[in-house]
């Protein structure tokens, strides 16, 4: 029950965070002849060895639901790469003076940033066939992270990623 709990309250902060997402497809791939993928062994992907772990085993999971197995020799192949960069603030209280009615009157006003900067992660997940079409499909995700964030909410976040990526997967012609 404990666990239950501490997944739900995960999910609760993993779905306050919007994530979003930009796709881009070759739109003449027929895409019902991919059934089979891999990763480029040489792939960096940018996150820690435990959050690449989490990703990979997760993205497989969902790509078995989609009827698309690992495989050694493949259909395609799946590059993975991100950045956590820092977002600029956005918040900030305005404190104004001024003047008015039927007198001339000025006014001043002063921003002050409020609160820290956020960390955001951008997520680039290429679908590459290497037998002929090359890049035929490719998901953008951006979205909040945290890296202090415990190993269930890293979990949780890279779901609702992998979720919201894969939603378009195949993409509708």
């Amino acid at each position: 029950m404990k666990y239950l709990k501490v997944f739900v309250l995960a999910l609760v902060m993993v779905s306050c965070a919007p994530i979003r997402v930009n796709y881009d497809f070759d739109r003449t791939t027929d895409f019902t002849k991919y059934k089979t993928y891999n990763y480029y062994a040489d792939m960096k992907t940018g996150l820690s060895d435990l959050d690449t772990k989490r990703f990979l085993d997760a993205l497989d999971e969902k790509m078995q639901v989609k009827g698309i197995s690992l495989a050694e020799k493949p259909d395609f192949f799946i590059d993975i790469k991100s950045s956590a960069f820092q977002a600029a603030r956005r918040n900030t209280v305005g404190v104004g003076l001024g003047g008015g009615g039927r007198n001339v009157g000025g006014g001043v006003s002063i921003g002050i940033p409020v609160g820290q900067s956020n960390v955001n992660q951008k997520i680039t997940i290429d679908f590459v066939d290497e037998n002929g079409k090359g890049l035929f499909w490719q998901a953008v995700s951006e979205s909040s992270y945290n890296p202090n964030a415990s190993p269930e909410n890293r979990t949780a976040r890279l779901n609702a990623i992998l979720d919201k990526v894969l939603a378009n997967y195949p993409p509708k012609q």
